[in-house]
């Protein structure tokens, strides 16, 4: 068994910026907790990457759109003013738009999985 660093989102687009060899998107996804014996929604922000072909699917998709994102975990880091600048990078390798049941409109992309 390989090693793997995953992630899945289901959440509504919030907000998107596709370039050439690059797109990112802003995935709202919300939970549920109890405050005061009231229940309310978390909502918990997720910035996705995405390259090749999950670009143009990207593209196709629109703010409020509701998502399925499947895909890897990528630490980073780097140097800012002398100072190491660590990160965490969601890059997706599945991207699908789901239904109103929130099952994926396209079974292909689940295909391989269980």
């Amino acid at each position: 068994m390989k090693d793997i660093a995953e992630f899945r989102i289901t959440g509504r687009i919030g907000k998107s910026s596709i370039k050439d060899k690059v797109a990112f998107l802003d995935i709202a996804s919300n939970y549920r907790r109890k405050v005061n014996d009231e229940w309310e929604d978390d909502t918990h922000w997720n910035r996705v990457t995405l390259f090749g072909k999950n670009i143009d699917r990207a593209a196709e998709l629109a703010v409020g759109d509701k998502v399925r994102v499947k895909g890897r975990v990528r630490q980073s880091r780097y140097e800012r003013n002398g100072e190491t600048v660590y990160g965490v990078d969601l890059v997706a390798f599945r991207i699908a738009p789901a239904a109103q049941n929130d099952e994926p409109a396209n079974r292909d992309d689940d295909e391989g999985e269980g």
